[in-house]
């Protein structure tokens, strides 16, 4: 359950452990016998054990009240002796016994009118010892797991009969009536009817011991195989072991039989149980001594006082208040604190504090080093990744860049690339796990423009590095300086050799290794898909071929390639995992199952679409280069001169595939299909209509605008002016100097 709360893909899960059946067949209670009498139980009182999840979450006291109401109808079959008490025993055994929790157990039967001494409170500290008294074991947790609860492990190993929820994980392996009982946790009713047929006059009715012998005889062998399959795909896929170590067999070739059952005779090995069962009395020996020594010190050094539980209850419940009223007046002080006023200094501040944040929020992006060394390089390799746990195998130089095919799991303080915002298919869980590393190659290819500015494009898996396969220093060095010298011209570069990986001990040759990782049927789907791909209708079984010429081929997507001519790979892809898509996708997606895998696969045909680069550079007569990893040395790999006449060159030229994907786009663009179809959504939909319709749709807005332009001047030029009513002006002032003139003259004459 701890994977569960981070991210999945960070974390190889293996499940199963015969960890607990190996404790559970070897425990041995000091006085076992005794046991019972020590915790006030007579042989003749029935005990029912309610345990849980491991984890103590918050609605776990409301389920175990569920559990409490079920088995109240019980006490009509237990009698009472002479001192009024049941035979009845409720335990419920969760969390630690130092806890408050008893209280809060003690309080719900109270509630449920349980008589008192029926319902017990005990810690997972003694788990063990109380399943081992246990006459009925119920599981009392309804929360979805991810794993088998070790718990009801253990009691199905004590020979104990189990009642547990019906959620999904222990549906898995424990048949109703068979090795168990189950109810569905939304109807309690039926825990309580089930309770009552397990229990007959005080004690279990025989078809519950029957389910119960059931039980231990599968518990004890419970998920072996997905243990011993999980650690064959560890030591397959993960571990990079010595070659002086022989290589270890394939998942699928492992024998049926140790599958089925724990090789319990490789326990035998194992020092003398009663040894350690000595030891074990001893260490519980000490542990007594030791709790009752401090418990006699602090009496002697302490006041006398009697702590009462529900005190103790009350003093937490009264802090827990007080921690919550001052974070809530805290939140308030900062609230009120950020609407009251405060001086912003003057305008040349303010503008400079904004300046100031502005350059600081794009500083990531604008002032990077390893992006400006990029730009200039001539090559950039992307190492597609996906959860955390694959941080430490990618680099930190200019010449990577790290490209998270999960939003979520991306690394802080880089500029990885976002492949779901470049591409939103990979938002979609499912085309994300079966294209696999094909996603992130689709996503760069959409309006590569935008991000990729270098003439070369590399891809490195981080397997590569955990297996020490990825470039040296000086491997990076002689691949850089043969591309800037065009010493090879068009050429597909590469690493990681199929001769010498694991998966191909016997150097098998090309199409033998493909059905080998396949299934046997990578042949089928290859021949299904071109034939999908390139319309053909007629029976048809070909393959291109693929020589066995002593050279080898490619393998764990690490590779270099031009730009343009990674474009045209792209292309080529997109149709090609399209016609996967249309022949396989009903069947897998709907059952799990797919012609590459023998069982369910949720990676489906990513094993075969990691050996197509090699398919297409050899047939669009591309040059084949392996550069050794370590040191740097190039060698030409199924020269030219040899392909004449084996290359199916019409069927992978430029030409042929760029009138496929042109047609492909006509046809979305034009009809707009409603079935579900794959190629639109891996990319760029583009042909010469959509050129035209972009032109035409440009130049009826320009058409547009003018004659709105044309409308407005006419409508100014048609507006209504209303005449000038009359104004005032003022005079020169000559006129006025003369008229003041005139005026005193006349005035002397009539003086």
């Amino acid at each position: 359950m701890f994977y569960s709360v981070y991210h999945s893909g960070n974390y190889f899960v293996i499940p199963g452990s015969p960890s607990e059946a190996w404790e559970a067949e070897n425990f041995m209670v000091p006085y076992k016998d005794k046991l019972p009498f020590k915790m006030d139980y007579g042989p003749d009182d029935f005990v029912i054990v309610v345990v849980s999840s491991q984890f103590f979450y918050r609605g776990l006291w409301l389920e175990h009240a569920f559990v409490l109401k079920a088995l109240l109808p019980l006490f009509a079959d237990f009698p009472s002796d002479s001192t009024s008490n049941s035979h009845l025993k409720i335990i419920i055994s969760s969390g630690d016994s130092t806890g408050n929790y008893s209280v809060a157990v003690e309080t719900i039967a109270l509630n449920l009118r349980y008589p008192r001494n029926i319902v017990r409170h005990v810690g997972d500290e003694d788990v063990d010892s109380v399943l081992s008294i246990a006459d009925l074991v119920i599981y009392g947790s309804f929360l979805e797991e991810l794993s088998f609860p070790d718990i009801l492990i253990k009691a199905m190993c004590f020979g104990k009969p189990i009642i547990a929820p019906d959620i999904s994980m222990i549906r898995k392996y424990v048949n109703d009536r068979v090795n168990g009982y189950l109810f569905p946790k939304e109807n309690m009713r039926v825990l309580t009817q089930i309770v009552l047929q397990v229990v007959s006059k005080g004690k279990l009715s025989h078809l519950a011991r029957n389910i119960a012998s059931m039980g231990k005889l599968t518990a004890k062998n419970l998920m072996v195989l997905e243990t011993v399959e999980g650690y064959g795909s560890l030591i397959e896929n993960v571990l990079k072991l010595p070659s002086e170590v022989a290589p270890s067999k394939a998942v699928t070739e492992i024998p049926s039989k140790l599958k089925e059952v724990w090789q319990w005779k490789l326990f035998e090995s194992i020092a003398d149980s009663a040894y350690r069962n000595r030891t074990l009395r001893s260490h519980e020996f000490l542990e007594k001594l030791e709790k009752q020594w401090n418990r006699t010190q602090t009496e002697s050094s302490s006041a006398v006082i009697d702590t009462n539980e529900t005190f103790l209850y009350s003093i937490w419940e009264e802090e827990k208040y007080i921690q919550m009223d001052n974070t809530r007046r805290r939140r308030e002080e900062e609230e009120l604190k950020d609407r009251t006023d405060q001086s912003r200094g003057t305008w040349e501040e303010v503008y400079r504090s904004a300046k100031r944040a502005d350059r600081s929020k794009n500083d990531l992006h604008e002032r990077d080093d390893g992006e400006l060394e990029r730009t200039g390089q001539p090559l950039c390799i992307y190492e597609p990744y996906f959860g955390e746990g694959t941080w430490p195998f990618l680099h930190y130089t200019s010449l990577y860049r790290g490209l998270g095919l999960s939003t979520r799991g991306r690394r802080p303080g880089t500029d990885d690339i976002d492949a779901p915002s470049r591409l939103p298919l990979l938002n979609n869980p499912y085309y994300r796990d079966v294209l696999g590393e094909y996603g992130a190659f689709f996503a760069i290819a959409n309006r590569v423009d935008r991000i990729h500015k270098n003439a070369w494009i590399g891809f490195q898996l981080w397997r590569a590095t955990a297996r020490k396969e990825s470039l040296s220093k000086t491997a990076e060095t002689a691949l850089l300086d043969a591309i800037q010298a065009r010493r090879h011209g068009d050429t597909l570069y590469f690493w990681v050799r199929m001769d010498t990986d694991p998966r191909n001990p016997l150097r098998k040759d090309f199409w033998s290794f493909c059905d080998t990782i396949n299934a046997g049927n990578c042949k089928f789907v290859f021949s299904e898909a071109l034939k999908k791909m390139y319309g053909i209708k007629h029976e048809w079984d070909s393959l291109p071929l693929m020589p066995v010429d002593g050279d080898t081929w490619s393998v764990m997507h690490s590779w270099v390639l031009p730009t343009k001519s990674f474009l045209e790979f792209v292309m080529f892809s997109r149709m090609f995992v399209d016609a996967l898509d249309a022949q396989f996708y009903d069947v897998h997606h709907h059952s799990g199952h797919c012609y590459p895998s023998l069982s369910k696969d949720k990676h489906c045909y990513s094993r075969v679409l990691e050996l197509l680069i090699n398919v297409w550079a050899y047939h669009s007569a591309k040059r084949i280069v392996y550069v050794n990893p370590e040191t740097g040395e190039m060698h030409e790999q199924h020269k030219l001169k040899n392909r004449r006449g084996q290359m199916w060159v019409k069927w992978f030229s430029y030409t042929t595939l760029k009138t496929m994907d042109e047609d492909l786009a006509e046809e979305y663009d034009s009809d707009h299909p409603r079935t579900r179809w794959l190629w639109p959504s891996t990319g760029e939909v583009f042909w010469q209509g959509v050129y035209e319709k972009e032109r035409s749709m440009r130049n009826r807005e320009k058409e547009k605008r003018r004659q709105q332009s044309k409308d407005k001047i006419s409508r100014m030029k048609r507006r209504h002016r209303q005449k000038t009513v009359g104004k005032y002006v003022k005079p020169p002032p000559e006129v006025e100097d003369l008229n003041s003139n005139t005026t005193v003259v006349v005035d002397r004459l009539l003086r």
